[in-house]
C-alpha cells in the first residue's frame, strides 16, 4: 500500500535535522543531512503503517495521481 504524507523537517541547534508528520502519529526522526533524515523517516513510517496494518485498524491513505506535487529543499 502506497500513503503520501506530509514530513515537517526542522534544523536543531545542534546542527542535526529532525522530521515529524501530522500524517502519520510517532513518525520522529534525527539525521546529519536532510536526505538522511528522510530516508530515516520513510523507514519509521513504513513500520509504522506495517504496525498499524497488523492491528487491522484502518490505515488513511490516498489515490496516487498521474503528477502530485512534492517539495524538495536545495541549497546552494
Amino acid at each position: 500500500m502506497e500513503q503520501i504524507i506530509n514530513i515537517h523537517i526542522k534544523k536543531l541547534p545542534e546542527g542535526v535535522y529532525l522530521a515529524t508528520s501530522k500524517d502519520a502519529p510517532g513518525l520522529v526522526a534525527q539525521g546529519r543531512t536532510v536526505t538522511e533524515t528522510l530516508e530515516i523517516a520513510r523507514d519509521v513510517a513504513k513500520k509504522l503503517m506495517e504496525a498499524k496494518i497488523q492491528r487491522q485498524s484502518k490505515v488513511k491513505s490516498f489515490k496516487i495521481k498521474n503528477s502530485f506535487d512534492y517539495p524538495m529543499i536545495v541549497s546552494a
